[in-house]
């Protein structure tokens, strides 16, 4: 019998991807929506529309990772053999706009859904979804014993949210691990975000439909990789004897400037006439370079990011390229790869 996962964020870049891949191992996948008066779930209808996916079972249950008693409830109900907490209020530059809600939705509800857990007797392996933002200061490359420095209130939530999930598994024995990801993007990545921003742009100006870009701070430097990718090192962690804490990352470090430069040289655009500076995308506090050093999931996870910069820049554009020309010429749009 295949066992059953629990993905909260589902509907996210990274749950969406998550969902192909285990559903592609035999799951059955249960994954957590809030309730609002819009469905967002655009990266993940295609499953529902296959026939195929849906004989792998795939559900999607109403839920709310602050209502602690409702998620008690519902694992009980499902029992789950896996849960991978990826919601929360991923935006690093809107968690200075909004603190106290990403501090509750990023930090606070990663304590709610392992106490849940312990509250409802299962025995689940959790994985919870930390982030290079924690290290923020700290000098690179960064690794699993790099003290945190976050220069964020996400990257202050997801610090709590991962002594939390240590100080659960140290003293309730539970199989809890934490996947330190460094910037993971793909064409499903959110708008806001800078390098979807980047291409989306692209294949905007390329279309005729915009022709400035505004971005903040070009010379920050990071290590981005493709989240397919990094999703089968979630799930790497949880079929390990021991429960353990990794970085993922690519260990290649690229500026914002080197990331447009190659995105834009691929559509056949010089950037430089077209981005411009706006102060209001800078942050507070910067966090100046982040480059992960991967050497442990390579070592005990047999991982190792296939995907680097230039290439990632590549996928998103050709992606956005073909998702705008879509768009105008009306057909359905599905989200790329």
């Amino acid at each position: 019998m295949g066992k059953t996962a629990l993905i909260t964020g589902v509907t996210g870049q990274d749950g969406s991807y998550l969902a192909e891949l285990l559903l592609s191992k035999g799951y059955t996948v249960h994954g957590i929506v809030r309730r609002s008066s819009t469905f967002n779930t655009e990266r993940i209808d295609h499953i529902y529309q296959d026939p195929q996916e849906q004989n792998r079972s795939f559900v999607l249950h109403h839920a709310d990772l602050t209502d602690g008693i409702a998620l008690v409830s519902l694992l009980r109900d499902l029992r789950p053999d896996e849960i991978y907490n990826l919601g929360a209020q991923s935006h690093v530059r809107v968690s200075f706009d909004a603190p106290l809600y990403t501090g509750d939705v990023t930090g606070l509800s990663a304590l709610r859904l392992l106490e849940s857990v312990r509250a409802s007797g299962i025995e689940a392996r959790v994985y919870q979804a930390s982030s290079s933002e924690m290290f923020g200061a700290a000098p690179p490359p960064q690794n699993e014993h790099t003290p945190f420095h976050p220069r964020s209130p996400y990257g202050c939530a997801k610090v709590f949210a991962y002594w939390a999930t240590v100080n659960y598994r140290e003293a309730y024995g539970m199989y809890a691990v934490n996947g330190i990801l460094f910037n993971h993007e793909s064409p499903r990545r959110g708008e806001t975000f800078v390098t979807r921003k980047i291409t989306r742009a692209i294949a905007r100006i390329k279309a005729g439909l915009q022709d400035r870009l505004y971005l903040g701070n070009l010379d920050a430097v990071r290590d981005w990789g493709y989240a397919p990718e990094y999703v089968d090192a979630m799930w790497r962690m949880l079929q390990r004897d021991e429960p353990e804490d990794y970085v993922v990352a690519t260990g290649e470090a690229a500026t914002v400037r080197q990331f447009l430069e190659v995105a834009f040289e691929h559509a056949g655009l010089d950037w430089t006439e077209h981005v411009r500076y706006d102060p209001k995308y800078e942050r507070p506090s910067e966090v100046d370079a982040l480059i992960g050093d991967a050497s442990k999931a390579r070592d005990l996870l047999d991982w190792k990011a296939q995907v680097k910069v230039a290439e990632l820049a590549r996928i998103m554009v050709d992606a956005d390229i073909r998702q705008v020309a879509d768009q105008l010429s009306g057909a359905t749009i599905r989200i790329d790869r």
